[in-house]
């Protein structure tokens, strides 16, 4: 505890600097709890110091209480989506190579309630290659897909690969996620997930789930590349 300059007048630091470090100063002087006055921060009346430290506590327990329960609405909803993702790579594996490419558009379609979703490929080998998803691939879309090294959430900026949807009118906000055979090697792949709700995919929002979810297609899709030189 700091000692006073005689010469200065005591401030309210000082006094609070007094009572955390006598801690015996309320047992010496109980009848001043009884007095204190305090306003209620919500009626505005005058209250005692107990009733004071009651309210302060029940605020503080409310405010566990709603953090518990956005914790557990948290834990429920990424259980659900952790459920789907175990869906649908448990889809991928037991689809046959000639369908792979549709059936993973039309299950993350389905199981992830996303409006509209293409999906194009290319260095494929020769069966596939005359696929629909094979056409229409540009260079520019390629060195786009290069270029993320995570998926790009956001408004639509008028990308190309939008032209691949059904109802490219509608697509308010995209999610580009580049497929790789696996983290690091050149990208064969880019799948493209719109919504007509701007904020359905917007910069702000995590891409974890988005990620996982390239890293999954790419890993089953590669199947159908050419062999590596």
């Amino acid at each position: 505890m700091k000692t006073p300059d005689p010469m200065s007048p005591i401030t309210e630091d000082d006094i609070a600097d007094y009572l955390v470090n006598t801690p015996d100063f309320f047992e010496r002087h109980a009848s001043l709890l009884a007095t204190v006055q305090l306003t209620h921060p919500q009626s505005h009346r005058t209250v005692g110091l107990q009733e004071r430290q009651a309210q302060m506590l029940r605020d503080k327990i409310k405010g566990l209480e709603h953090r518990i329960m956005d914790m557990m609405r948290h834990g429920s909803e990424n259980m659900v989506l952790t459920d789907k993702v175990h869906r649908w790579s448990c889809e991928l594996l037991v689809t046959p190579h000639d369908h792979l490419a549709d059936s993973a558009v039309d299950n993350i379609r389905d199981l992830f309630q996303v409006p509209q979703v293409a999906l194009r490929l290319w260095s494929l080998q020769g069966e596939y290659a005359q696929a629909a998803y094979a056409q229409g691939v540009t260079e520019a879309v390629q060195v786009l897909a290069t270029s993320l090294d995570r998926p790009y959430v956001g408004i639509n900026s008028g990308y190309e690969a939008v032209q691949w949807l059904s109802e490219p009118n509608q697509a308010a906000s995209l999610a580009l996620l580049a497929l790789r055979p696996a983290p690091g090697q050149a990208a064969f792949g880019l799948l493209v997930l719109a919504s007509p709700d701007a904020q359905r995919f917007n910069s702000q929002m995590g891409t974890d789930l988005l990620e996982r979810l390239a890293e999954l297609a790419g890993a089953a899709l590669s199947v159908l590349q050419k062999p590596q030189a």
